[in-house]
């Protein structure tokens, strides 16, 4: 090991943090992030708001919030292909922009409700064509290193952030202005994004640079839309080691959100009013905000890399104290253990950017973005439907236990491609070079090579390992 890598390696996060946002860049990108989540989450407020008012429906004001997350499987998969055909920020101005229309749309006062909810389903639906997109652009603004997961540390810390003063901030805003003078201060939000990135990021040719998707200088047909989108994602859970790495990204998230979907329920159950539920909800969003600022700031990248498997496997067991109806004294405590848990995520985003070439990086993480979302919408659905049957402390208490016996599962597959991948690695084919195209790729490649779980070889079907598997025989539904 070199001494620079060496002393990369020793560096904390908190040095790594402050590199990041030397990076003008990522200034811009994590600016413009900012903002249209914002845009995001006044659009929902409003939404609801909105509907309720014009239907006096409790049903369809529920269908206005809950659609924000049922069109992410579609987008995720049929329009994945967008974010490595096209030129990254051309799809990223261009999907802001888009959702800047839908927004003013949904302002005027002769739209219908109708109109309203298909407008937000479309929004939703370009989420993660954009989300993947941006995930996928950081590895070229930040190299695929240290800076890149520090990187998308700050992005998801600003998500959850969202959650604790966003919803609020909404209501607010919705005393001063009405829900479709709301819905204009989500106009601006999303054209501010687009303005922010337009301006602040470098223009980059599309990942599939060839004309038709394929190597540099190499023409060939340019495959539909559609189909490319799904064979880029056939092609990524075809591949063992990166189908374990997002199964392991989706699994604890899809049973974590019990405990929030079901707070009101629980909130009664050990009768403790409208303000536990506000607690209860903010609880683990607040573990996980600290949970990945002290990994971030405190432990190397090795040491984030050694927590992975150990926190992955164990970050749902806290829910377990549900199964004894604790109040909030005890219930809390357990939320915000099981939200710092989610630590694990630095690691492992490492790993994944690690294990997928970068011509099918945007399609690979719009797959993963769409994932998670449907499958936390999943989670959330199912644990409604059981606690329907059974009380709420149950349902809680049983989906730490089946997620963590999930999580177990998934975290040995990953320690079994590991090696397989390991020892592929030197094998890298040349035409799927790490992006090195701004003088903070070339530092955080450096740490690259130190990682512990090295890449291997990316052939769709071959499982990463001597056993290869063919087409998505393993998928499971689900970013």
């Amino acid at each position: 090991m070199s001494p620079q890598t060496h002393q990369e390696e020793r560096e904390t996060g908190d040095e790594g943090y402050r590199r990041v946002f030397a990076v003008p860049e990522f200034r811009a990108v994590f600016a413009a992030h900012a903002m249209s989540l914002l845009g995001v989450v006044v659009s929902e407020i409003a939404l609801t708001v909105l509907v309720y008012d014009l239907t006096g429906s409790p049903l369809l004001s529920a269908l206005a919030f809950a659609l924000g997350m049922l069109p992410y499987l579609v987008g995720g998969t049929l329009f994945a292909g967008v974010a490595d055909r096209f030129a990254p920020r051309r799809v990223l101005v261009v999907c802001d922009l888009l959702c800047a229309g839908c927004a003013a749309l949904m302002a005027l006062p002769m739209t219908p409700v109708a109109g309203l909810l298909a407008l937000r389903c479309l929004i939703a639906a370009v989420a993660p064509v954009f989300n993947g997109t941006r995930m996928a652009t950081l590895t070229d603004v930040l190299g695929d290193g240290d800076l890149f997961v520090l990187g998308r540390s700050l992005l998801r810390m600003v998500s959850q952030s969202a959650v604790l003063v966003g919803f609020g901030l909404g209501g607010v805003l919705l005393t001063v202005v009405s829900p479709r003078g709301a819905l204009v201060v989500t106009v601006a939000t999303f054209a501010a994004s687009a303005l922010l990135l337009r301006c602040g990021t470098k223009r980059r040719p599309a990942r599939g640079s060839g004309p038709g998707g394929g190597a540099p200088g190499q023409a060939v047909p340019q495959p539909a839309l559609v189909r490319y989108s799904l064979a880029g994602a056939r092609d990524v859970l075809a591949h063992r080691r990166v189908r374990a790495l997002l199964l392991l990204l989706w699994a604890p998230p899809m049973f974590a959100v019990a405990p929030e979907a079901l707070a009101a329920p629980y909130a009664e159950q050990i009768g403790v009013g409208t303000a536990g539920v506000g607690l209860l909800m903010c609880a683990m969003p607040i573990g996980t905000i600290a949970g990945e600022v002290y990994a971030g700031s405190a432990l190397t990248s090795a040491a984030r890399a050694r927590i992975v498997l150990p926190l992955a496997a164990t970050t749902l067991l806290p829910l377990l104290a549900y199964g004894f109806t604790p109040g909030l004294a005890w219930a809390l405590p357990a939320l915000v253990l099981a939200g710092a848990g989610s630590a694990y995520t630095l690691g492992l985003d490492r790993w994944f950017v690690d294990a997928v070439p970068p011509e099918l990086r945007g399609r690979a993480m719009t797959v993963h973005t769409a994932g998670l979302m449907t499958l936390q919408g999943a989670g959330m659905a199912l644990a409604g439907l059981a606690a329907e049957f059974f009380a709420v402390s149950t349902v809680v208490a049983g989906a730490g236990v089946l997620g963590t016996v999930c999580c177990l599962f998934l975290a040995r597959e990953v320690r079994a491609t590991a090696g397989a991948a390991a020892g592929a690695a030197p094998s890298r084919p040349p035409s799927s070079p790490l992006p090195s195209s701004s003088p903070s790729s070339s530092s955080a490649s450096s740490s690259s090579s130190s990682s512990p779980s090295p890449s291997a070889p990316f052939s769709p079907g071959d499982g990463g390992g001597p056993n290869g598997e063919t087409g998505a025989d393993r998928y499971v539904a689900g970013d």
